[in-house]
């Protein structure tokens, strides 16, 4: 768990910035970056390096919006992501949420499918790239 404008919260935009905006030619606003003060930050640790962040952004009805995963592209592939995405369900499920999803990048759709999501709708346009929307019911 990381605390909202802590200096770990620095290195997850750094992440973030670097694996999901900086590609795309695009960087966070101050605005975007001052509404994530309520999400949960996640980020795992390799020998005191960030190689990985999550943010779950708490809805109602036990619901929660998984975002901005980011994985360092050195550590793509080794399994980080997927168990990131098992913590954070943990988590969410121990926090009594039931219902988990995201906006997944269309290149990504595989990695989420792994893990049990099920898309929903057809493809969408979010930051000038393909998206499907995908759940899963949490236990």
């Amino acid at each position: 768990m990381i605390d909202f404008q802590s200096p770990e919260y620095n290195e997850t935009v750094e992440l973030r910035r670097k694996i999901l905006r900086k590609p795309l030619g695009i960087d966070f606003s101050e605005d975007q970056l001052a509404k994530e003060g309520s999400d949960i930050h996640l980020g795992l640790y390799l020998h005191n390096v960030l190689v990985a962040c999550l943010i779950l952004t708490p809805e109602p009805e036990g619901k929660i919006k998984m975002r901005q995963v980011a994985v360092d592209a050195e550590f793509q592939g080794k399994g980080i992501g997927k168990k990131m995405i098992a913590f954070a369900e943990q988590w969410s499920s121990d926090n009594n949420y039931t219902y988990m999803h995201c906006n997944a990048r269309k290149t990504a759709v595989p990695f989420y499918l792994q893990s049990k999501y099920i898309i929903v709708g057809d493809t969408f346009l979010e930051v000038n790239i393909p998206h499907l929307y995908m759940y899963k019911k949490l236990s």
